[in-house]
């Protein structure tokens, strides 16, 4: 094992050591998003991403939030539309705290359109279609 694969290994017992709780996913269709973006002194540049996503044979919907900061360049964000079907990774909100019931993003997969926020190894999963008999 090399250097590089040792401290990889060692972030990642870390991450998960501090957020194994926390870290969960949601596979379903968009509701709604709401994408906001500002810029201050065209220096600062700020992306707030609010998805309603309602999981598959659900009644209940899941608040997502992603919010982005960077220097100079503008955030970037995938293109996600209203009953896309998505696979989101995140991160519960702590007990006891008013975003309890949101998602933070960390990472999101649009299955409709086969793109990834961070790209991921592997390949995508298909989507499989239900029949409903009558």
């Amino acid at each position: 094992m090399s250097f590089k694969e040792k401290i990889a290994q060692y972030y990642t017992k870390s991450y998960l050591k501090k957020y194994g709780d926390r870290l969960t996913q949601v596979q379903g269709t968009v509701v709604s998003i709401k994408i906001t973006r500002k810029t201050i002194l065209w220096i600062f540049n700020k992306l707030t991403v609010t998805l309603l996503v309602r999981p598959e044979r659900s009644k209940n919907i899941v608040k997502c939030s992603y919010i982005r900061k960077k220097w100079f360049k503008k955030p970037e964000f995938i293109s996600i539309n209203q009953g896309n079907l998505v696979l989101v990774q995140g991160l519960k909100g702590k007990r006891g705290k008013g975003n309890r019931e949101s998602l933070d993003l960390i990472n999101i997969r649009n299955i409709t359109s086969k793109k990834d926020l961070i790209p991921i190894e592997g390949k995508m999963p298909k989507v499989q279609k239900i029949k409903r008999f009558k």
